[in-house]
């Protein structure tokens, strides 16, 4: 399952530049961020000083610009600037995004999803029995992806260890988290909970009793490896795996985004992403926020592949 895209200077027309998209109405696009910020962000007393900035930033003229792309990228840099929460934006999306709550970031995924193969772009067979599976660009929703997640767990269940490669994974479903982690546990495990402002709300995240297929199960050998692409729901599966001890970290510190988020289209090619809630790890008590997960063996993003066939031929098994 490879999936393969056309590199530069192949002879192909390069695409002509986009034209910038206009943006007349900063002023309703700026204040409905921030009443949007004080009502849903996770951390309330900082919603209401980013709030505050935003207002005091746009009477000074800061955000006079014409383009959506370029208010966006001021806009984020200043809601940022208090306690870098990479889920904390004003997202510039160059084709236009439906209205509704959640709904622009769902066509983004919906295009992604359909160009690979599920999520799931790469199987391989490496050499002594084992396997590598790549998980990218996200962990799709659930109801989207358990059928390509279920037939890839599958096929690797057979081998001997597996390597799963969130390089390249952005983010995505924390319910495809846990399906993805019951695969590669034996017993029903608690993995994480998400403290939710609105509602006053925790909601816990477990393994499920039973799966479709085989599983790899919870004993053999199992390595992920991360990259400084890596984020949110992809290092929720690194960090829950490391935390449990089920698996052994190759590769570089993630992005560090641990507060999921929700979006609401405020322009037609602008959404502010809020995170709304903030993870709790069972077994740490905190999560990965600002730092990262923390890689078992530090190595360069690329060399991550080589570096842990390079542990895992130290195994005892594989030297008998």
């Amino acid at each position: 399952m490879t999936t393969t895209t056309t590199p530069p200077g192949t002879g192909l027309t390069e695409p002509a530049a986009a034209t910038p998209v206009p943006v007349t109405d900063v002023p309703a696009i700026v204040d409905e961020t921030a009443r949007l910020l004080t009502e849903h962000y996770v951390f309330p007393d900082v919603a209401e000083q980013l709030a505050a900035l935003l207002r005091r930033r746009l009477a000074e003229g800061a955000y006079d610009v014409a383009s959506a792309e370029e208010l966006g990228s001021l806009v984020s840099a200043d809601l940022q600037s208090l306690n870098s929460d990479p889920h904390l934006r004003l997202m510039y999306h160059p084709e236009r995004v439906p209205q509704g709550r959640g709904e622009a970031a769902e066509a983004a995924m919906r295009r992604e999803f359909d160009t690979s193969l599920g999520g799931v772009p790469h199987v391989q067979l490496l050499e002594g029995g084992t396997a590598l599976l790549e998980l990218a660009p996200v962990l799709f929703p659930l109801a989207w992806s358990a059928e390509p997640l279920t037939a890839a767990l599958t096929l690797v269940a057979r081998a001997d260890v597996l390597v799963l490669d969130l390089r390249s994974t952005r983010g995505g479903d924390p319910d495809a988290v846990a399906y993805i982690c019951s695969y590669l546990l034996d017993e029903r495990t608690h993995l994480n909970t998400l403290y939710a402002r609105v509602g006053d709300r925790y909601d816990q995240y477990w393994t499920q009793p039973h799966v479709p297929g085989a599983r790899f199960g919870g004993t053999k050998p199992l390595y992920v490896l991360t990259g400084s692409r890596t984020f949110s729901a992809a290092e929720e599966l690194a960090y829950d795996l490391q935390q449990l001890g089920r698996a052994t970290v190759v590769g570089e510190p993630t992005r560090g985004g641990a507060h999921p988020r929700e979006g609401w289209t405020v322009h037609p090619n602008l959404e502010a992403t809020i995170p709304v809630a903030r993870a709790i790890n069972p077994v740490s008590g905190t999560n990965w926020e600002g730092t990262g997960v923390l890689p078992d063996v530090p190595c360069p993003a690329p060399e991550a592949v080589d570096r842990t066939l390079t542990l895992i031929r130290s195994l005892p098994d594989q030297q008998a």
